[in-house]
């Protein structure tokens, strides 16, 4: 029978499947992951306009009266909404993506490995939505506000519809990967690499660290990068919590794990 690197057997489901088998399964899950992304993309892209406007509502509605957002692009009216259907597209079809990813991994999991993967998908996707939702509801608005009251007089501010998007995606993704950290904690003290204990001690660099990140991923403003840095710290320390429950599930016994012959 097939065996594990640390010597207990394998779960039934993968030890008789050869490597064209995998291949051929992973190839079809990639092709629905790619399927599940254009419909997406077919249901989004006819509002693309309307949540255009959606999304460039915190910096518009801080702009003087008359000023409006302009294109310095012949082609940006049409392809600042395609960009960001194609970009919305791929954040609707997370979770199908994420399922596809697990049906292929699953059944070379034991049950306790079972137990804890499919928590820990569903939280990742859950935290990338929240880390979005928080810069658009909290982030954008103040930093928008910061940046059109520091402007010298007499100068105009006409915001470009691809530079703005292109500035909100990046804050999107810098926010929805920021609040991973909880899942990257558990992992890392699952997998042995660290204990919470030593993740705690190293608090002083954790909360340092969080800063330089705010500082890299932000614009050069105070607000932001606190805005950033304070809920990265905040989430470490709720993934140490977690790392600390996780870890006592793993180390009670496995009575559904087969023994090594």
């Amino acid at each position: 029978m097939n065996a594990k690197p640390d010597g207990s057997q394998m779960p039934p489901e993968h030890q008789e499947m050869p490597l064209v088998e995998h291949l051929l399964e992973l190839r079809n899950r990639l092709l629905k992951m790619v399927l599940a992304v254009i419909i997406c993309f077919a249901a989004i892209y006819p509002f693309a306009n309307e949540l255009y406007l959606w999304l460039s509502e915190p910096i518009r509605s801080l702009l003087p009266v008359g000023q409006t957002m302009i294109a310095t692009d012949v082609t940006s009216p049409f392809f600042a909404p395609l960009k960001l259907a194609l970009v919305l597209s791929v954040f609707a079809a997370i979770p199908i993506i994420l399922y596809q990813l697990w049906s292929f991994v699953a059944p070379g999991l034991y049950a306790h490995e079972k137990r804890l993967a499919f928590p820990l998908l569903f939280t990742s996707v859950l935290l990338f939505y929240l880390g979005a939702a928080f810069a658009y509801y909290v982030v954008f608005p103040l930093v928008f506000s910061f940046f059109t009251a520091i402007g010298p007089e007499g100068i105009v501010e006409l915001p470009d519809i691809s530079s703005y998007l292109n500035f909100v995606l990046k804050m999107f993704f810098a926010f929805g990967v920021a609040f991973e950290i909880p899942i990257a904690t558990v992992l890392l003290i699952l997998t042995g690499a660290t204990t919470a204990d030593d993740l705690a001690a190293k608090r002083p660099y954790v909360v340092v660290g969080c800063f330089i990140i705010g500082m890299l991923l932000t614009p050069p403003d105070i607000i932001s990068q606190t805005l950033l840095a304070v809920p990265m710290w905040i989430l470490f320390e709720i993934g140490i919590l977690f790392g600390r429950l996780a870890r006592r599930e793993v180390a009670e016994p496995e009575a559904d794990e087969p023994a090594g012959e």
